[in-house]
């Protein structure tokens, strides 16, 4: 991420001997040193590539009993200080970070749930656009060995297991707030929505199922190419198209784009045929624009299912060549048995 960090900050939270969650704030906002540049892109990376998002918008919450803003209008309020080029706009984001910070343990305490770590609060600029990063994470010890050979532990931020982030796209919560796509999120945990306290710290309700968006892409991408007449060498090749034009999403953090994707799909120009037309065209239209889910590219490169004790995954490239499928008596035929698969089986019986 080629990025323009402008405030970073970090709090923790604990919970406290008398068992409750509390707050142990940063005095002041870090300076944006190399590394916390390198820390900031790593977040953003992660939260990228984190699969099943959601997409939504702020939903007007009035003030709470103790008259504190809802987290929109303090971000607001940041935000236009910033636009009118007010004073000492660090200060301001740390009490910004301050204030959001006490929410979230007041959101955690009415939703019963102990979450706890380091609260970092990211305000970034990438490709002429503004966002906000908030991100809950834990530590993970190492081991390091220095020159000497000698050891010693410590601890990093565990940015692999990053559950609790939302971004909000701050460009466009001021310029098209219609939208209603402005605030994207991580949406779950072992079963469990975010909404239950993340959501409710921010005032987020939830618009677009970014993991339906692509799913329901990846099975319009093959009943498009169905509809073509390709050969299956050439529906492949078109899938691979698309597989890459997936990642480069990821990577790059921007959203998918159906009338992007068009373009790089096989069209007739003559009766203007082409995919977009075609979703369009479908009982439950795409959205034109959304985020990529990197649980998609498994679907586009295989096929996989389960149940019944029984579990499959094969390339989508072997259907017709070395797996037949036969709907008729619904059965699958394999040549060519992985060797390992193989060896268990002759094992079991008892033919070596």
């Amino acid at each position: 991420m080629s990025a323009l960090i402008h405030h970073f900050v970090v709090h923790r939270i604990v919970v406290n001997d008398e068992g409750k969650i509390q707050a142990i704030p940063r005095e002041k906002c870090l300076a944006v040193t190399p590394e916390i540049e390198h820390l900031a892109h790593q977040i953003n990376h992660s939260f990228n590539t984190k699969p099943g998002k959601g997409v939504g918008h702020f939903v007007d919450n009035p003030p709470s009993e103790d008259d504190s803003l809802p987290f929109n209008q303090s971000l607001q309020a940041f935000v236009t200080a910033q636009k009118t080029g007010g004073e000492d706009l660090e200060q301001q984001f740390h009490q910004f970070s301050l204030a959001s910070t006490s929410q979230l343990i007041k959101a955690l305490t009415d939703t019963g749930q102990v979450e706890t770590g380091f609260l970092i609060f990211c305000q970034y600029e990438y490709l002429a656009t503004q966002y906000l990063m908030i991100t809950l994470l834990n530590t993970r010890s190492h081991v390091e060995v220095n020159q000497e050979l000698e050891l010693s532990a410590r601890e990093h931020l565990d940015l692999a297991k990053m559950q609790l982030a939302v971004r909000i796209d701050l460009t466009q919560w001021q310029i098209q707030p219609e939208q209603q796509r402005y605030i994207s999120f991580i949406k779950g945990r072992m079963g469990r929505k975010v909404s239950d306290f993340f959501m409710q710290f921010v005032g987020c309700e939830e618009l677009v199922d970014i993991k339906q968006q692509n799913k329901q892409l990846v099975s319009t991408v093959d009943a498009y190419l169905a509809s073509e007449n390709l050969a299956p060498q050439e529906q492949e090749q078109h899938r691979q198209e698309v597989k890459s034009y997936f990642k480069e999403k990821i990577d790059s953090g921007e959203n998918l784009s159906v009338t992007e994707l068009s373009s790089r799909l096989p069209s007739d120009d003559a009766s203007q045929h082409n995919f977009k037309a075609f979703t369009s065209s479908l009982e439950a239209p795409l959205e034109d624009s959304f985020q990529p889910d990197p649980a998609a590219l498994k679907q586009l490169a295989k096929f996989t299912g389960q149940g019944g004790g029984l579990s499959l995954s094969f390339e989508r490239k072997l259907l017709g060549d070395r797996v037949i499928y036969d709907p008729s008596t619904d059965t699958l035929t394999i040549k060519g048995i992985p060797p390992n698969l193989k060896d268990q089986l002759n094992r079991q019986s008892g033919t070596e």
